[in-house]
């Protein structure tokens, strides 16, 4: 019943792109730009598909300590809630992804059309550079630059090598950096399209200001973004 239950809910978070590019493509061929329409919308069909589907919950925390304008929101990575939620959680987001989704038929445009910011992980040095001429045009707009300092998923209770990216960008803006921990893995497997019930937690933690040196950024960002995660996770231990 659980597995019926993923692949049903799996269906529905796609479905749920699709219908909300379609529904809001108007919009975007008009205003280009930054039309979060689309994600808002996405964001909610999926926490609706994870009430009625799978019997999930999410709940946001520390919301006094989102962002309303120009900073860096550097969150844990387990699922892909992470890539959709913020929509709804954040004023303005733009991802940092890799840069080759913005080549893939329709996702690709609607990335763009939002202002995304692409990273190639294969290139280093080069990568670096180009990811922080394409994050200052959204600091400037006042965006939320969201980024992930493990690159990629991770189960609930490893923690990755956190990226050299998001220390590059903290340092080149010159804006506060938001920590989110998580345990979204709890009800959404890292990898695969296995979901189960139950409430997970996202949550906003106090912003590292600007200023500190590269060193002691990544280990403030690091230790406390793991150590609230690993508190939510033994706060409600997963069956």
């Amino acid at each position: 019943m659980t597995f019926a239950r993923s692949l049903l809910f799996a269906g529905w978070f796609y479905l749920s792109l699709a219908i909300s590019g379609l529904v809001c493509l108007p919009a975007m061929i008009v205003t280009r730009g930054h039309n979060m329409a689309a994600g808002r919308m996405w964001a909610r069909m999926t926490l609706f598909g994870l009430r009625w589907i799978v019997g999930a919950r999410v709940r946001f925390t520390g919301l006094e300590y989102a962002p309303k304008g120009a900073a860096i929101v550097a969150a844990k990575h387990q699922s892909n809630l992470e890539t959709v939620l913020p929509f709804i959680m954040l004023s303005s987001p733009a991802f940092v992804l890799k840069a080759e989704l913005l080549d893939a038929p329709v996702l690709g445009w609607y990335a763009k059309s939002m202002g995304m910011i692409p990273i190639d992980r294969e290139a280093h040095a080069s990568a670096l550079k180009k990811l922080l001429r394409a994050s200052r045009p959204a600091r400037d707009a006042g965006r939320q630059i969201v980024i992930f300092p493990e690159g990629t998923r991770q189960e609930p209770g490893v923690a990755g090598d956190y990226k050299p990216g998001v220390a590059a960008i903290y340092r080149d803006l010159g804006v506060p950096c938001v920590p989110v921990a998580l345990d979204t893995g709890r009800i959404w497997s890292a990898k695969g399209v296995k979901t189960r019930a139950g409430v997970a937690t996202i949550e906003f933690l106090a912003p590292i200001p600007p200023g500190l040196s590269r060193e002691d950024f990544m280990r403030e960002l690091e230790t406390r973004i793991e150590k609230r995660t690993n508190e939510l996770l033994a706060e409600n231990p997963r069956a």
